[in-house]
């Protein structure tokens, strides 16, 4: 706290710090599952941080969402122990969170997992887009906080796109509003009526436009609406974002905007100072935005570490438990060449999809540039850390049209630069989406990267016949691409053959135990030029 005068007016400089953090995706200790338990990543480390902010005066924390899903440990918890008290749940009352907002991923395991963890919560979600199909609200749209005379309003929104995405049962009675369009209603009314002092936005989503030029970074659908929010609506004073991984700590319009990246790789922060005279009367605040980094030689937080311990322990039991053998190789050196030239692992997955379903045509992705393939022993640990989300299966009835449609979407993951073939910039900035180039199985095909998009199918069989475009067939593909996710919004509405409500991890672990000696095979069936 710090004392001065103004105008002979004895005056105050008083300190809040807003903590945030947002895309934790169930990692708590730190570690990828890979291997190592001393990574630079956590909530664990993020609470030591958390801990040393809360020596230096107030703070407010919040999760700007994502936060119960995305790990083995989560996989495991609700696989194995979803009756029990959600583990996650109970670090973040530990740690005294007075808000979470709500992610798209807080919907992956259906309304009744989730209305169990909120009732668990010793703190509010926030959605004021979320609304019930009687027009009532899901949960609180926002909260006040009052922290020594200074009314702090945090308000929580979350990217419309989850209708998009989400299985439509997991979402059952629930509404979402364009998120731009409730944040802005809502943070008028909050000026009208609350009397705040701060207004602070939690968005989850992020930017469709760069912050530094305004130069458009993706197509303009309203996922992602930050720009517009930070431009548009002069209310807000702080936007926490999320949904993308990035990291973001700047100041815009007026705004701090901060982004704190994911899987607790740094927290973000957002110093508030008031001046105050000695009659409370507010003066003027400012507020400056920071990201915090976790560092591999940081302490985790003990607490959180016992809470989180069992659930840990048994995780890493259960990973490392061997299933079966490859003959062969399904190593992956190289996940770049893997998307150019089918490699066994691929075809192995699109061979899992079509025995579960009876479809003969399959298509999958490598989801992250980390992906390994699997080893000669394969573990649970290999399964679920190149298959790192919780998808079901699903067989939609296709055309040979949209089939061609789904490869020249595909092919745009790729850009030829001075000769040498890359991957588009769009498919890495704002945020890496390899999950979004699919490969497929059943079919022959040949894309060719020199030629314009939209023309890039130079091949396009099965059995060696050339696909007609009025011809259906069935395919079976992940739960989040049937949605149309990743611009192949052309699959939203097509028929639905068959629904495999079996987690696909499972599936593969399934197929591996009842085939314990598996042979790596390879057809090369498509391939990438340019």
């Amino acid at each position: 706290m710090d004392i001065l005068t103004k105008g002979g007016l004895l005056m105050t400089i008083k300190k809040i710090q807003i903590l945030a953090t947002s895309d934790i995706h169930g990692y708590i200790m730190p570690t990828t599952f890979r291997n190592t338990l001393n990574e630079a990543l956590g909530l664990a480390k993020i609470a030591t941080i958390i801990q040393e902010k809360r020596l230096e005066g107030p703070t407010i924390l919040i999760d700007n969402g994502d936060f119960i899903q995305g790990s083995p440990l989560t996989y495991y918890h609700q696989k194995f122990q979803a009756q029990e008290p959600n583990p996650l749940i109970q670090v973040a009352n530990a740690l005294q969170y007075d808000a979470m907002i709500f992610g798209n991923h807080e919907f992956n395991y259906g309304l009744p997992a989730l209305q169990s963890v909120i009732s668990q919560s010793k703190f509010p979600w926030l959605g004021a887009n979320i609304l019930t199909n009687n027009d009532q609200h899901f949960t609180k749209p926002y909260i006040i906080k009052e922290i020594e005379g200074v009314r702090i309003a945090i308000l929580g929104v979350t990217t419309h796109f989850v209708t998009k995405w989400e299985e439509p049962d997991h979402i059952n009675g629930l509404r979402f509003e364009d998120a731009f369009s409730s944040a802005s209603y809502w943070a008028k009314w909050i000026r009208s009526n609350e009397q705040i002092d701060v207004l602070i936005l939690c968005y989850h989503g992020g930017f469709e436009r760069s912050l530094e030029t305004g130069e458009l970074l993706e197509k303009e659908d309203g996922e992602n609406q930050g720009y517009r929010i930070c431009t548009e609506i002069e209310e807000v004073d702080i936007v926490i974002s999320g949904h993308q991984h990035r990291e973001i700590s700047t100041t815009f319009m007026g705004k701090s905007i901060v982004q704190p990246n994911t899987k607790g790789i740094c927290l973000a922060s957002i110093e508030l100072k008031i001046m105050m005279d000695s009659q409370k009367k507010i003066h003027s605040i400012t507020h400056t935005p920071s990201l915090i980094h976790v560092t591999e030689d940081m302490k985790p937080n003990t607490s959180v570490c016992s809470i989180i311990s069992p659930t840990f322990d048994k995780t890493e039991a259960w990973l490392d438990e061997t299933i079966g053998i490859i003959q062969g190789n399904m190593l992956i050196e190289n996940t770049f060449f893997a998307r150019i030239q089918e490699h066994p692992y691929i075809e192995f997955i699109n061979h899992i999809q079509m025995e579960a379903s009876g479809a003969s045509i399959s298509c999958t992705a490598l989801f992250h540039d980390e992906c390994e393939g699997l080893k000669q022993e394969v573990t649970i640990r290999d399964i679920v850390t190149n298959y790192i989300y919780a998808n079901t299966l699903k067989v939609l009835r296709l055309s040979g049209l949209d089939i061609l449609l789904a490869l020249e979407q595909s092919a745009t993951y790729f850009t030829v630069e001075e000769g040498e073939l890359k991957v588009a910039e769009s498919f890495l900035y704002p945020k890496a989406q390899p999950y979004n180039y699919d490969m497929w199985e059943g079919i022959e095909y040949i894309l060719d990267i020199s030629k314009p998009i939209g023309e890039r199918v130079t091949k396009l069989t099965i059995n060696g016949e050339p696909i007609k475009m009025d011809e259906e067939f069935d395919v079976v593909m992940s739960s989040y691409r049937a949605t149309g996710a990743g611009n192949f919004d052309f699959l939203r509405n097509r028929p639905v053959v068959k629904e495999i409500q079996i987690d696909i991890t499972e599936l593969i672990a399934d197929y591996i135990l009842k085939h314990p000696s598996i042979h790596a095979t390879c057809n090369k069936n498509w391939q990438v030029t340019f």
